[in-house]
């Protein structure tokens, strides 16, 4: 009977959290994961192939990669929202944003956020461009010129969820385990303000960036911290340290 009621507990709140936030890690992993082999692996070994190869690579490789990719994304998105509704958050009487664990995970929230619509609104569109240039060329027609431009916009759109995705995971995953006690302090109103105030400008300058809302970005334009995945990997970890920082300034003010 003990055996039983532990297993039927996983019907019950505590359960139901538990199977969400299980999800969400094993979603969450294969996203990213597939996000770092897009950016470190995929990109610069197809700078090194000829151009036939490329394409069949494209056809074959990228496009069944970037199902898993774009779904796993779908499923850590609907998993968050799961754990959101039922992991229990009693203890904060209905102000969990307003605390310190609060503001960490609605921070990496509003950082998967702009991941998950740069999946699907900026890097899918364009690569099913670059997909559809692959396959057109490989059976005999003309190279879309409007492919290339495509693929810079969907790789500018993947560095820049690389980049995130660092300080993100400081958030999502480190939120619970700093050297110091969250739960044990109340940042100020005003050290919170602060707090957005920064983070939504930084979040905000580099995502446009990306976009090339702040800049041109056009094959052959000018180098950033974009252009390769060493420079991206560079400013994540920066990012990463900077936004560990801001979250100190809070909640020890």
């Amino acid at each position: 009977m003990g055996v039983l009621g532990a297993a039927l507990d996983i019907f019950s709140d505590n359960g139901y959290s538990f199977i969400s936030r299980w999800g969400h890690v094993v979603s969450g992993i294969t996203w990213i994961g597939l996000l770092y082999f897009f950016n470190v692996v995929q990109v610069p070994a197809y700078a090194e192939m000829e151009p036939a190869a490329r394409n069949n690579a494209i056809d074959k490789l990228t496009n069944r990669a970037l199902w898993w990719f774009r779904w796993a994304a779908v499923l850590t998105l609907v998993t968050g929202i799961l754990l959101l509704i039922v992991d229990p958050k009693d203890m904060y009487e209905g102000d969990f944003i307003k605390t310190a664990p609060g503001i960490g995970i609605y921070s990496g929230i509003l950082l998967a956020l702009t991941m998950f619509l740069n999946v699907w609104l900026v890097i899918w569109p364009n690569q099913q461009k670059v997909i559809a240039n692959a396959r057109n060329v490989q059976a005999g027609g003309e190279a879309d010129p409007e492919a290339a431009a495509a693929g810079r916009r969907a790789l500018l759109a993947s560095r820049m969820n690389m980049i995130f995705s660092l300080p993100m995971l400081v958030f999502m995953v480190g939120t619970s385990h700093f050297p110091y006690d969250t739960d044990a302090v109340a940042p100020t109103g005003s050290s919170r303000a602060i707090f957005w105030v920064i983070w939504v400008i930084v979040w905000a300058v580099l995502e446009l960036t990306a976009l090339g809302y702040l800049g041109g970005f056009a094959p052959g334009g000018p180098r950033t911290i974009f252009d390769t995945h060493k420079n991206a990997l560079w400013t994540g970890f920066v990012y990463a340290a900077f936004a560990l920082l801001l979250f100190t300034f809070v909640i020890k003010s």
